[in-house]
């Protein structure tokens, strides 16, 4: 099934920036709107910002694609928690299938899909390990139930059923004092933040008849360099 992108006419050859696209915006993206140290951040940054803005559902959300010790890939939906001319940070268990990938290959992409806005964003480049001091400061931020579900899980290990797993988290809850209030949840050892340096960054924008807008990003050793793309 093909979804429409609107208009059965095509736009005038030459109209430009004139041309509407399928989501009614006018402007079409252009290599010019990436400005800033990185390039890439003041664009992602309103990118990001609209899409909150727009109630898009989790709009930090981003698809994470990584490649295991044998060279298969797998991807998976992750909450990016951070984003600034560092890089991008999500949180895992170190033991987790993503995380053994990242310790085998630690090179990864991510996709933020803000489909109701017809835009993506794809971020590529290594993974660093976040500070401690990063790490701990974003655990001590969390509900306690989500510290408790993390601590109390094998992240990715196989369980027998919920009612097993239900019970792995009602101990824990029991250990630390309860679910509501307790004693302080220590970072579990195996937990903490990545960080996606960016070398390659590439802003998608749909347009009407799948003319689309793409400008990639790609860090060289001379600096950034931006280029449009077909699509």
């Amino acid at each position: 099934m093909r979804v429409g992108y609107g208009g059965g006419i095509p736009p005038n050859i030459g109209e430009g920036d004139r041309a509407a696209g399928a989501d009614g915006i006018r402007e079409n993206l252009d290599p010019s709107w990436l400005r800033g140290d990185p390039p890439w951040v003041d664009l992602f940054t309103v990118w990001l910002r609209e899409a909150i803005e727009a109630r898009i559902p989790e709009p930090n959300a981003m698809v994470l694609g990584t490649v295991d010790a044998d060279g298969h890939p797998a991807t998976r939906t992750v909450l990016c928690k951070g984003a600034d001319a560092a890089g991008i940070v999500f949180f895992t268990g170190y033991d987790s299938d993503k995380g053994r990938h990242l310790a085998a290959n630690p090179y990864a992409s991510v996709t933020f899909p803000w489909i109701a806005l017809e835009r993506q964003v794809n971020v590529r480049g290594r993974i660093d390990h976040v500070g401690m001091e990063e790490t701990h400061a974003h655990w001590f931020n969390r509900p306690r139930g989500s510290q408790l579900s993390a601590y109390a899980s094998e992240q990715s290990r196989p369980i027998g059923s919920r009612t097993d797993l239900e019970a792995k988290a009602a101990a824990v809850a029991e250990e630390f004092g309860g679910f509501d209030d307790g004693a302080e949840i220590p970072v579990p050892s195996d937990w903490g933040g990545f960080r996606l340096v960016p070398t390659v960054v590439e802003f998608w924008q749909g347009r009407a008849n799948r003319l689309h807008n793409r400008v990639r990003l790609t860090l060289l050793d001379d600096g950034w360099r931006a280029e449009r793309l077909q699509p």
